[in-house]
């Protein structure tokens, strides 16, 4: 019977590996939740972006043609010479030139700010779990959510909700019971429907009940 080899007399302890508590509670990561930015979802802005690169597609066409046309030996179409004609001769108090100097800055500042903000304001932003996947939940479905919730409530005739980025107002109709006892009622489970939608900044809920208006 051969010897296990190794030094004589001395015994090594093999590490042990500990198999970890199933009955606890998982450990939660620092930003459970909330992991990734927050902000609004970003619009294509498709439409006004279309618009812009179909003017310059047309003004840079026709300037184009024309210029080729005079490198062609052709005289220069009316309407440039017209222009022309017209920047260099009308002061800069005329008012055309003001009017067109007006029309210009709004369009530009009008394109500044659809570059700069992001758009999409009915989309809210829900809380991520993934930094790689985002989701959003359109201010309709949030506000039918509300309002299914809201007519549940013992007393509720009707509801009507109101939804925004920051706040959500609710308008329902009691046709029994204290209005104190259902506007109570209607804070517990609306804060927390709000809460179970997920977003990642949930609105303010705001609650107004009345009693409904007689008949006739």
């Amino acid at each position: 019977m051969s010897e296990p080899q190794g030094t004589e007399g001395s015994t090594e302890r093999l590490p042990v590996l500990e198999k970890p508590d199933d009955t606890g509670p998982p450990p939660e990561t620092p930003a459970e939740g909330e992991q990734g930015p927050r902000g609004r979802f970003w619009s294509a802005r498709r439409v006004p972006a279309g618009i812009v690169a179909l003017l310059l597609l047309v003004a840079a066409g026709a300037f184009l043609y024309d210029v080729v046309a005079v490198r062609a030996g052709r005289s220069a179409l009316g309407w440039r010479r017209d222009l022309a004609r017209q920047l260099a001769e009308r002061p800069l108090d005329d008012t055309w030139v003001r009017v067109g100097a007006g029309v210009a800055a709004a369009l530009g500042l009008w394109l500044l700010v659809l570059a700069l903000t992001p758009g999409l304001r009915r989309i809210l932003p829900m809380r991520r779990g993934h930094p790689d996947v985002r989701a959003g939940l359109h201010r309709d479905a949030a506000s039918a959510v509300l309002r299914d919730r809201a007519v549940e409530v013992a007393g509720v005739q009707s509801a009507r909700v109101k939804m925004r980025r920051r706040k959500a107002r609710v308008r329902a109709l009691a046709h029994f019971r204290e209005l104190d006892d259902v506007r109570a009622d209607l804070d517990g489970v609306l804060d927390d429907t709000v809460r179970g939608l997920g977003l990642a900044r949930p609105p303010a809920v705001s609650v107004r009940v009345a009693r409904p208006g007689r008949k006739g």
